[in-house]
Formats: structure tokens, sequence, C-alpha cells
């Protein structure tokens, strides 16, 4: 009992906690960088270049960038002045790694725009620290320890669903699928964005899976006299009701 209940910890520790993306060309501290990372609970992809960085930024937004200053194809300072430029990115968190300890290069890194700077070698507990504390200043919803609408209540820290005053069960996949579309109430998922964002970037399954969590998260929410709670919007995929529990 105690063994599946600290799976289903860890499950939860590793939902939408936070998607970080590693743009470092040294294949050792790239690797170390992640292992870290996921131990902390966070999705985390790698390049190694700066223009693979480019397009992967392009294509999917993480909720925070660890930049190598010195990369190959464009710079780490290049990207980070090229994210602050975009209204998208503008406020992504930014840590730039670097060899250069000299304080001018400090203040070069954060005036065009880094958050926070980390010269190698560094130790490791420390930067694990500054992320989750850029985050927290980042992402202050994800901070919230109870996502609350209507008679519907979702305990991240305890892994508990309850509504109604009953505990609702579910399994640890339907839990982040909640979680992931609480955290924006309104905001329509397509099914491919509920794979990167709730599986991984790296999950082999079929846009199909996603339907059979959503219709397994509906079974365990809602009885047959209750509101549904999950939207679909044909052709685009599910959002969490932002009228649910409104009282009209």
């Amino acid at each position: 009992m105690n063994e599946n209940r600290s799976a289903l910890t860890r499950a939860v520790a590793a939902s939408p906690a936070a998607r970080i993306l590693v743009v470092e060309d040294e294949a050792a501290l790239s690797m170390l960088l992640s292992y870290n990372l996921e131990a902390e609970g966070f999705t985390v992809d790698r390049v190694e270049r700066g223009d693979e960085a480019e397009i992967r930024l392009s294509e999917t937004i993480p909720d925070l960038v660890i930049l190598d200053w010195m990369l190959p194809g464009v710079s780490g300072l290049e990207i980070c002045r090229r994210l602050r430029a975009r209204e998208t990115t503008r406020s992504l968190p930014v840590i730039i790694l670097t060899a250069r300890g000299e304080e001018s290069e400090r203040v070069r890194g954060l005036a065009i725009g880094a958050d926070d700077y980390v010269v190698k070698p560094f130790s490791v507990p420390e930067l694990m620290a500054r992320v989750h504390a850029l985050l927290r200043r980042a992402r202050p919803d994800r901070a919230s320890g109870v996502l609350v609408f209507g008679d519907l209540a979702l305990d991240r820290q305890n892994w508990r669903v309850r509504r109604g005053g009953r505990d609702i069960h579910m399994g640890p996949t339907e839990f982040r699928l909640l979680e992931h579309l609480m955290v924006k109430p309104g905001r329509v998922f397509s099914r491919g964005q509920l794979l990167d964002s709730v599986w991984g970037l790296s999950a082999e399954i079929d846009e199909r899976t996603v339907d059979v969590h959503i219709g397994r998260l509906r079974k365990a929410l809602s009885n047959a006299s209750e509101q549904d709670p999950i939207r679909t919007v044909r052709g685009a995929g599910y959002a969490f009701d932002e009228t649910f529990g409104r009282i009209v």
C-alpha cells in the first residue's frame, strides 16, 4: 500500500510542475542536468545546438530554459535576446550557463534579458534551487496546493480529488490530465498538446489515447445527474469548463 502511494506521489510530482528545455552542447553536462531535473519531477527536453533550440522553441514554449552561452549554430546570448524580443516568450524564465565568470560578462548576460546567470563549474543543488525559485516567481498558479471549482477540489500535495464531499478515485494519468486542464480553465488544448504536456514529448502513443483517458476521467468525476466539468470542442480538443460551479 505504501509503495503504491509513493508511486502515485512521484507521478503527481512529475505532473505539469514544469517543462524545462536544456540547451547545452557538452553531452556529459547535458545528461547530468537532465538526470537531476527529472529527479526533481520536471519534464526535460534537450538540444545541443542553438539553431536546434530555435526550432524547438518555435514548436513548443517550455516553462524555463537553461541555456549555455557558447553554442554551435546560434549563441545562447543571441537566443536569449530573440526570446526577449518576442511577445510570446518575453517573460519566459532563462538561466544562462557559462564559463565566463567576469563581472562584465555577468552584467552583459543579465542586460540581454537572462533571469539568472550561473558560472561553471557550479553546484547542482544550488542550480536546482534557482530553477525552483524562478518557476515560483514566473508561475505562481502552479504554487497553489489546491485547485477548486464549484464542488470539485484537486489537492496537488496529497494526490486527492474530491467532489461534493466524496473522494474521487482515478489513476495518475487522469489526475495529471485534470490538473493540466484546471490550471487554465476555458483554454482549449488539442490532443497533441495534451500528449506533450501530460505524457511528454518522447511518448510514442496515439492521440486517440487522450480520448480514452478523458473518457475515464469523465466517468470518475461525474455521475448521471452531475454536470460534466470537461468540455469537448469538436475538431479542436478539450477544455475545463470555465463556467463549472457557477451559480446561474
